[in-house]
């Protein structure tokens, strides 16, 4: 996972270790990415082999539900539970697959002039980050609507765009030097405001639902801030922890909005809890304890602000300790069976789900553990975990084949490319591909009544070349 970003993490490795492919170091270099879906009903995983579908349905067993031999992948994000999947390997680092992965078809293909470092998608939008530069895209028809050039250097590919699509609000650093955030509005392509988050570079940032909230946190790693969207009020400040700086690897929120989790590289994944005074709570009876409070709260006005700040910030409402730390890893907030969870995928390849109780919060209890990769890595867990009473998963359901997922498609995948247009002359500094270049004939999908209805296919040719003006 690339160690900047929220629910599409790229999780990049070095050579094997010492414990070849089989061994821990072994698993690691296997791992390319790992990424939750909109929802976070399905996980995606990128391997050296290619990548996996998971359904995250149940609990106790982990569906894979596609298995594809693409090599090197590093990029994988599938729209939601549709089949349409954004696929990005290291050996075209410069290009954008995007498949109907039941159909087996690719349905487009696209070309940038450097590494892609990120792909974030909804159902009105597809943006692409570069180094330097984002890309963004009407996803029903994959024409380029706007192309932001020069932003700051973003070498981890930091952003996060809101899976609330009548919004598409779009967040991404605005300097490299301090934690500023661009909030941009990808359906109206224009700037929202500025958001002065933090005073060094920003390391993630993730929206909640409604696209009401967005949180960040700083290379520090120690503050995590919430602010409202789209006027960039700070509504909450948490602190992570104080004696040491961290990676904030990922953020999520719940699905309602009223959680937030952060993983690191250390051993804890903390969970915030987003509450804020009502009024019958802030008209609340004079008790000792009330007056208490408040007595606290006055007094830290004249405490020098650095002090006062630390004194004012909540704390986590509930923490998971992993097995290990210095691991890569991507988390989420899930309702699964009813009732929520926290799911953590690791770079080693496994994938943690605790159970969270949100009433009193604490420590979370491990309800299962799943191998990705499959073979029999849970076989060498199991004796200990069994030991602690942690029930712990076996091998995971066997992928089926690409050939026995996916329907013979009525031509071979499409590899051409064709260079867009710049219809404005460059003076708004993006590129729209004209009608004309668009064939009937549209690419639907339809399955499980599956959004948005991709209409673009070209007749003999399904790619492009998105180029800065």
């Amino acid at each position: 996972m690339e160690d900047r970003r929220s629910l599409g993490i790229g999780m990049e490795t070095g050579e094997e270790g010492a414990g070849g492919p089989g061994g821990p170091d072994g698993q690691v270099s296997r791992f390319g990415c790992a990424s939750f879906n909109q929802d976070s009903t399905s996980l995606a995983l990128g391997t050296k082999a290619g990548y996996k579908l998971f359904s995250l349905t149940m609990v106790e067993k982990l569906d894979c539900i596609h298995e594809s031999e693409t090599p090197d992948v590093y990029i994988v994000e599938r729209l939601f539970s549709s089949s349409l999947v954004v696929v990005v390997s290291t050996t075209m680092p410069h290009c954008m697959n995007i498949y109907h992965f039941k159909k087996g078809t690719e349905i487009c293909n696209y070309s940038y002039p450097n590494k892609i470092l990120a792909v974030k998608l909804n159902r009105q939008r597809l943006v692409v980050c570069l180094e330097e530069s984002i890309y963004i895209h009407n996803i029903k028809d994959m024409k380029l609507l706007k192309t932001l050039l020069n932003t700051p250097s973003n070498p981890s590919g930091l952003c996060a765009l809101s899976t609330n699509h009548s919004s598409s609000y779009l967040a991404y650093p605005g300097s490299a030097t301090i934690g500023e955030i661009i909030v941009y509005d990808a359906n109206h392509l224009n700037t929202v405001t500025m958001i002065p988050a933090h005073d060094s570079p920003l390391a993630a940032l993730a929206f909640n639902g409604s696209a009401s909230k967005l949180a960040s946190a700083s290379e520090r790693g120690t503050v995590i801030r919430v602010f409202s969207i789209p006027d960039g009020q700070r509504l909450f400040e948490f602190r992570r922890g104080m004696k040491r700086y961290v990676n904030i690897h990922s953020l999520s929120f719940s699905t309602d909005g009223q959680f937030l989790c952060a993983s690191s590289n250390t051993e804890t994944v903390h969970i915030f809890r987003l509450e804020q005074l009502g009024p019958s709570e802030g008209d609340e009876a004079a008790t000792w304890t009330s007056y208490v409070g408040k007595m606290f709260s006055a007094a830290t006005s004249y405490f020098p602000a650095q002090v006062s700040g630390m004194m004012s910030q909540d704390r986590a409402f509930a923490t998971v300790h992993l097995m290990t730390s210095c691991q890569k890893n991507v988390c989420t907030l899930a309702i699964i069976q009813k009732l929520l969870r926290l799911l953590v995928a690791t770079a080693d390849g496994e994938l943690f789900i605790y159970n969270v109780d949100p009433l009193e919060g604490g420590e979370c209890m491990l309800a299962h553990k799943h191998s990705l990769f499959g073979g029999d890595d849970d076989n060498d867990h199991q004796e200990g975990s069994e030991s602690e009473g942690i029930e712990t998963a076996g091998q995971t359901q066997a992928c089926p084949s690409y050939a026995a997922t996916a329907a013979l498609p009525a031509s071979g995948p499409v590899t051409a490319t064709l260079t867009g247009y710049s219809e404005d002359g460059g003076a708004k500094k993006g590129e729209v591909i004209p009608e004309h270049e668009f064939a009937a004939g549209p690419v639907c999908l339809d399955d499980e009544n599956e959004f948005p209805p991709i209409n673009w296919c070209r007749d003999g040719t399904g790619g492009g070349q998105a180029r800065s003006s």
